[in-house]
């Protein structure tokens, strides 16, 4: 995990257009809210930024954010997504050099979809000095790093039977693992561990998923799709104290 003291949480390098995930250090907790509804991105950044300001916080603890999809973009429409979404980044100072430090999920609901892209909710850091554990891990769904394209690294790509599903369940769950070991977390400590497919997850449930350790506090489904074509399983997970509707 690399440290930032001065804002309050520290990261797990992961891609340009976001963290493998975020936890507080010690002093500060992490801190979520969520818009009742999923708010178009301009207006959601010009939100964030006021209700962080109203509590006296630098723009520079945003640690991690939710994004809501009209549906699964190309692999060219989602590069130039992130490019868009990055750009009030660094001008609020949050990018490392190339580097973001923010943890990020973008998915897709299947039913009600949003016009646009924009925020459903988003975690920042706050002072706190007797403050526990508290982290963010980022959404990831089941391509392998390294490919070309994503249509090249997609696990079972396409086969969304019980034995596909459970390929992707098991590569997503590795990753997601990898990620909290990272930070010094585990599913003890979380408040919420989120999965994200439109295809039935009853099947692989309570081996695959609950019987990793997953949780005593159970899994939140969501009926949404990856943000990218070809994509069918995503999860993260988090463990934050406080939580608030706007």
């Amino acid at each position: 995990m690399r440290p930032l003291p001065e804002r309050g949480y520290g990261y797990a390098p992961g891609v340009f257009q976001y963290s493998c995930g975020v936890a507080a250090l010690p002093g500060f907790r992490l801190e979520r809210a969520r818009f009742r509804k999923p708010v178009p991105l301009a207006e959601g950044f010009a939100r964030i930024k006021a209700h962080m300001t109203a509590l006296g916080v630098p723009l520079t603890a945003f640690a991690a954010c939710e994004l809501r999809s009209p549906a699964p973009f190309t692999e060219d429409g989602f590069a130039a997504f992130n490019r868009i979404y990055a750009g009030t980044l660094q001008e609020w100072g949050v990018f490392i050099g190339e580097e973001n430090p923010v943890a990020r999920s973008n998915v897709c609901p299947e039913v009600s979809p949003p016009a646009e892209p924009g925020f459903h909710a988003f975690t920042y850091a706050v002072p706190d000095v007797s403050a526990g554990t508290s982290f963010v891990i980022a959404g990831n769904g089941e391509a392998k790093e390294g490919g070309a394209t994503y249509r090249e690294s997609v696990v079972a790509y396409g086969d969304t039977s019980p034995a596909g599903l459970s390929a992707k369940c098991a590569h997503v769950m590795t990753e997601m693992e990898r990620r909290m070991q990272t930070l010094g977390v585990w599913y003890d400590t979380a408040t919420a561990v989120n999965l994200y497919t439109v295809f039935d997850p009853h099947p692989i449930l309570a081996q695959e998923i609950l019987g990793r350790g997953a949780p005593a506090l159970g899994l939140e489904w969501h009926f949404c799709r990856p943000p990218i074509e070809g994509l069918d399983w995503e999860m993260d997970c988090r463990g934050i104290p406080k939580e608030l509707v706007l």
